[in-house]
């Protein structure tokens, strides 16, 4: 059985894809925060609600008789990315990071990564509840 292709576990993948990327944006981030003229980035917040709108809305389709339309088919993308247009502060230079508050945001990531890998275990002990093997 593959545990992707049921839906929690899919979200679950999507969402520690989604941490991933912003861990590593964050580091670049931190790691540029000497660098002249550099603007911190940021991923957009992935939003519970609208990822199960899109699981729904975007299926992947398949057509038995030429009569039937094609729908919408999924595609993978990567995650925006937004910039902040106001920084709270900025350097002389033009470095608006402040590391303060980019650490703050990689501990909160962390946490996020904590919480979802323990949702995924207990959703998968769950199932092996179900099939009489705890």
């Amino acid at each position: 059985m593959d545990l992707n292709n049921l839906t929690l576990f899919g979200m679950v993948k999507k969402r520690l894809t989604w941490l991933t990327q912003r861990q590593e944006v964050l580091s670049q981030n931190i790691a540029n925060a000497d660098s002249p003229g550099y603007k911190p980035r940021d991923l957009t917040k992935l939003k519970f609600g609208e990822l199960m709108r899109r699981e729904h809305m975007q299926l992947n389709v398949s057509m038995d008789n030429p009569a039937h339309l094609g729908g919408q088919r999924k595609r993978l993308r990567d995650y925006a990315e937004e910039q902040e247009r106001r920084p709270f502060e900025t350097a002389p230079a033009g470095n608006a990071v402040i590391l303060e508050e980019q650490m703050g945001k990689v501990n909160e990531t962390a946490i996020g990564h904590k919480l979802t890998t323990e949702l995924y275990k207990k959703h998968l002990n769950m199932i092996r509840i179900a099939i009489g093997k705890s």
